[in-house]
């Protein structure tokens, strides 16, 4: 059985990451409606999923609940937070996730694409210090040789 998702953890991540915790009850949750809240913000709540584990509906409300829901999912995808987010399970609506603990083998597989995402820019890097160094040692040359002359 997967690792059960507690809401105050996530609700810490997101508020640590910058969100605003609306607080909103589970009856306004489920009624929707993410647009008609003033401030942009998050609301969660637990929920059992259909293997039996305890996970988490994040749902992002405001004028702008699409950036909202973005940012959450971004927070919560990052290495250290270490969770898996699902914007298309059946039991969501527009404006919510479903988060979980991720697994070795998503963690594994996240942290491969991200490594070929940056491939090329980490060997452009390489690159630029090379010629750097290279540079530096060629400069390095020519004032041993001219100081010597004087």
């Amino acid at each position: 059985m997967p690792r059960a998702t507690r809401v105050h953890t996530i609700r810490r991540h997101l508020v640590d990451g910058g969100l605003i915790d609306l607080g909103l009850d589970e009856a306004i949750q489920k009624a929707g409606h993410p647009a008609q809240h003033e401030t942009d913000g998050f609301a969660a709540r637990q929920h059992v999923d259909d293997s039996g584990a305890l996970v988490v509906i994040v749902g992002a409300y405001g004028p702008d609940w699409f950036t909202t829901m973005r940012e959450a999912r971004h927070r919560l995808e990052q290495p250290y937070v270490k969770c898996h987010v699902d914007g298309d399970a059946p039991v969501l609506a527009d404006n919510e996730l479903l988060v979980r603990w991720a697994t070795s083998e998503e963690l594994q597989a996240r942290k491969a694409a991200e490594e070929k995402r940056q491939a090329p820019l980490k060997a452009l890097l390489r690159q630029g210090e090379a010629q750097q160094r290279a540079a530096e040692e060629r400069q390095a040359l020519e004032e041993a040789g001219q100081f010597g002359l004087f």
